[in-house]
């Protein structure tokens, strides 16, 4: 009781930047069009992202320092609470695209498969990503007093602290767009001349002829380093040990015991298959079961957190909004009939594979994640939200419930997936909207303007959505080297299992039980277990990334603030070139599809690739470490 009590105290005592009393510049044209215009170029950055590396990085502090670039800087506008609206709708196509796409390409790799199944429409893909979207924002509302108010001070929520700090510190967010900018120019102009002029490779790989099965390389592309420089040394380091027991491990025992024999689902002998075959016939599928383990762990693990905020969010349906700004949410009458009438579009819409049965298991757990997702961010932070374990335990119980009454094969499959699919958006906005909702609440927004601007953000991402989703598959197909589509191909394989289609169960328990081992070490199981599923082209600059962050940690600095300054400049940088990348990404896949050549016709091989490399590296040394003239 006294820590309820201190608690409420601390939650009541607490005063916003700018009061209930006053009113700024909050939501106006200029924020609503500008949030738009970053809630698709982030989205777009973020899907092509994750569908290459597995995951995707937070847009919230990238938008809020562009957006004090153009409105304080280049428009002479001063309001805090315009940037915050701009950065509130700006970050909602970033988690509507990371939802989107760890689950939708399975469709397309369905389609791919069997001649007889069609691909999603764009309408189905739109019109999924919305309602999942719009449901996360709508069981945020009761959320927001419970998780965001009364618990002021003991959730940290980090992402939206450090995007408030950044609000806060107004009068630097020239220099700091500044960063961003410089990040996405280099990182555009890099990715044009290794993939679209072809100048150098953009992977570099190496047989090692001494060691059978084995093989190193690495993808020499900015956005990489930045993911690593983002994550940090630590998590980077997860992630290359997974792939170092792949690749150095159990590829290589699978040659030496192997031989010259055959073994599904593979029709070539052991020693006669490269690294790169090893890893899609074999190895992916240990990373597969290791990831799927990691995911349900994860969730194991948080039952009793998970139970606490159920009680909690349950206690909210009685939450009415408060009289003054700061405190006004949405009317919940509003948000529930919204839950209704977005349940039976599902249902009703003839073009989208949802029965009445998945409409409610949709709601039901829609919410239910929605609370895990919104709690677990307050604690942990988005990157640790273990957004794919949810999907994968609602396609578990999904694809079960469909089977037990009769919806099997590719129907079922589908209908499974489009559930699926819904639940990880709605996780996947309620940990973003409820990061943006805390930062609100430091500086003092308006509650009911920000969740309409996620809304807004919602709809305009999901109707973009649809068309990178297409562009991508049309320029190079999900499950290629070029796109892993690492989530996605789980989330199939789960459900396929789950029907009783042919799955090589051996290996995916192997990495099920190497995922237990991990956790029983003390290991995070689910950066270990992503490490061990993609690729160790991929790890190693993500590694090298953590290795440049952990340097500028450890340098001895004269002065402390000179230090922190450094870091954050390579946080804001790193995001630039993860948004450049991924820009000239989708504009190269626009190259493919329309067949146009751009290749230089020579390359300077792996030589070249890693030259490179080294030249960014610098590149971004200096000009994070680059003193600011004073005025």
């Amino acid at each position: 009781m006294d820590e309820n009590k201190e608690i409420k105290q601390d939650s009541r005592s607490f005063k916003p930047f700018v009061p209930a009393d006053k009113i700024l510049p909050e939501f106006t044209v200029t924020s609503v069009v500008l949030g738009i215009l970053l809630a698709v170029v982030f989205g777009a950055a973020n899907a092509y992202l994750g569908l290459r590396v597995g995951m995707t990085v937070s847009a919230s502090i990238p938008a809020a320092v562009l957006s004090m670039g153009i409105i304080r800087v280049v428009m002479r506008r001063d309001s805090i609470l315009e940037n915050n609206m701009v950065q509130t709708i700006g970050s909602a196509g970033e988690s509507l695209a990371a939802g989107a796409i760890f689950t939708l390409p399975a469709l397309f790799m369905w389609a791919a498969e069997d001649s007889s199944v069609a691909n999603p429409s764009f309408l189905v893909i739109s019109v999924i990503a919305i309602c999942g979207g719009l449901l996360g924002v709508f069981f945020m509302i009761p959320l927001r007093s419970a998780l965001i108010v009364e618990e002021h001070g003991i959730l940290p929520f980090p992402e939206g602290t450090a995007c408030a700090e950044v609000l806060l510190a107004g009068e630097e967010g020239g220099a700091k767009s500044k960063q961003v900018f410089s990040g996405l120019g280099i990182a555009a102009v890099y990715k044009f001349v290794a993939d679209g002029l072809g100048l150098f490779p953009s992977e570099v790989d190496w047989a090692i002829p001494a060691y059978p099965g084995s093989g190193i390389g690495a993808d020499v592309l900015p956005a990489l380093l930045g993911v690593g420089y983002i994550c940090g040394a630590r998590v980077s380091s997860y992630l290359l040990g997974g792939a170092v027991l792949g690749w150095f491990v159990i590829m290589p025992a699978l040659v030496l015991v192997g031989g010259d024999n055959i073994m599904f689902p593979s029709e070539v002998a052991f020693n006669a298959m490269s690294a790169g075959e090893l890893w899609s016939k074999f190895l992916r599928y240990i990373g597969a079961g290791a990831v799927a383990a990691g995911g349900i762990l994860s969730l194991i693990k948080s039952l009793p957190l998970i139970i606490k905020t159920f009680a909690k969010a349950i206690k909210g349906f009685g939450h009415k909004g408060g009289s003054d700004r700061t405190s006004r949410d949405l009317p919940l009458p509003y948000a529930m009939a919204g839950v209704v009438i977005i349940a039976v579009l599902l249902w009703l819409i003839p073009a989208i594979p949802i029965t009445p049965l998945a409409a409610v298991i949709i709601v039901v757990f829609g919410f239910f994640f929605a609370t895990v997702s919104a709690r677990m961010v307050g604690l942990v932070g988005s990157s640790n939200n273990p957004v794919s374990g949810m999907a994968i335990a609602t396609l578990l119980i999904a694809a079960t419930l469909l089977k037990a009454s009769g919806n099997t094969g590719m129907t079922g499959m589908t209908v499974a997936i489009s559930i699926g699919t819904v639940i990880c958006i709605v996780a996947a906005m309620a940990g973003d909207t409820s990061q943006d909702l805390k930062t609100g609440y430091i500086v003092g927004a308006t509650p009911a303007k920000q969740q309409i601007g996620e809304l807004i953000g919602v709809v305009c991402s999901g109707l973009t959505i649809g068309g990178v989703l297409y562009l991508l598959n049309a320029a190079w197909g999900y499950g290629s080297a070029e796109l892993p589509a690492t989530q996605a191909t789980l989330m199939k394989m789960v459900v396929e299992g789950v029907m009783g289609e042919s799955l090589p169960w051996g290996l995916v328990l192997i990495g099920v039980f190497i995922a237990i081992f991990i956790e029983i070490i003390g290991i995070p199981v689910l950066p270990f277990a992503i490490g061990l599923y993609l690729p160790i082209h991929l790890s190693v600059p993500i590694m090298i990334g953590g290795l440049i962050r952990l340097l500028l940690e450890k340098w001895k600095f004269k002065d402390k603030k000179r230090q922190e300054d450094i870091i954050s400049n390579g946080v804001l940088f790193s995001s630039g070139m993860i948004a450049g990348e991924g820009l000239v990404g989708i504009l190269l896949a626009v190259f493919v599809v329309f067949n146009l050549e751009l290749n230089l016709g020579f390359s300077l091989g792996n030589a070249g690739g890693c030259v490179f490399f080294a030249l960014l590296i610098a590149v971004m040394m200096f000009i994070i470490t680059k003193k600011k003239k004073d005025k």
